[in-house]
């Protein structure tokens, strides 16, 4: 079997947040998502959970990092192409999504970035394959 990452985050509002996502184009498991959590599902392998905020907690003994003031993660998505990184954060600003700095085009990768509701920063990039090693 091979290693799945489910990246957890606190969010506000749950089912804000899952509207906000699936306009994004990400579905959820029904299987694992509830009224205090949500599996949004990235790819076969990766998986957001998003928790609200109460529901993370019983999880931690330090304090919730408020995404807004701080930055606890970078969640980095790789995509097909430029134009559909451009694609989905276009699509994240429609949805009320920030996007936190310029595109960066460093002719092997492309890269954007957003805040979603909660204030979690998300960089969709493209990276040429042909510059990438194995």
């Amino acid at each position: 079997m091979s290693t799945k990452v489910f990246v957890n985050l606190a969010v506000k509002d749950l089912s804000k947040t899952m509207e906000f996502f699936s306009k994004l184009g990400f579905s959820f498991n029904p299987q694992f998502t509830d009224d205090n959590a949500a599996c949004m599902i990235i790819s076969e392998e990766n998986y957001a959970m998003l928790l609200k905020e109460k529901f993370f907690a019983s999880f931690i003994t330090k304090e919730i990092a408020d995404a807004k003031k701080t930055t606890e993660v970078l969640i980095a998505l790789s995509f097909d192409s430029k134009e559909a990184v451009d694609k989905i954060v276009t699509k994240a600003l429609a949805a009320g999504g920030k996007e936190t700095r310029d595109a960066q085009d460093l002719d092997f990768m492309y890269s954007r970035s957003f805040e979603d509701l909660d204030g979690h920063i998300w960089e969709p990039f493209w990276m040429d394959p042909k510059h990438v090693q194995k």
